[in-house]
């Protein structure tokens, strides 16, 4: 494990496996969603999914909101968006996102 530069919320970027997260905390749940999916209980696990919110206009650049994870829970059968979030951390460019998200794709994103 490698440790970066801390940001301006506190966390450490750490690098595990050579890849990098913007937490100790993401890493750590990323370490626990492969377990879960080496175990067959989710499946189709990705990260850093970039969804797109507000679509390019001759006058404005897209809006994206980008989930730390997503996957499929083979319980339920439906695709898991989940971002890892401190809740004194929740920015309020993050709970437009999180709005516009729901409001144009029905998406809700599972706060871990």
């Amino acid at each position: 494990m490698k440790w970066l530069k801390p940001n301006k919320y506190g966390n450490r970027k750490v690098t595990v496996d050579g890849i990098t997260f913007d937490s100790v905390k993401e890493a750590s749940r990323w370490q626990e969603l492969l377990m879960l999916e080496r175990a067959g209980e989710i499946s189709g696990l990705f990260r850093q999914v970039k969804i797109e919110l507000i679509p390019k206009t001759s006058k404005f650049r897209a809006c994206h909101y980008i989930a730390d994870f997503t996957y499929i829970d083979k319980s339920t059968g439906q695709r898991v968006y989940e971002d890892v979030k401190s809740g004194d951390y929740r920015t309020k460019e993050y709970l437009i996102k999180r709005k516009l998200l729901f409001w144009r794709h029905g998406i809700e994103i599972k706060e871990t």
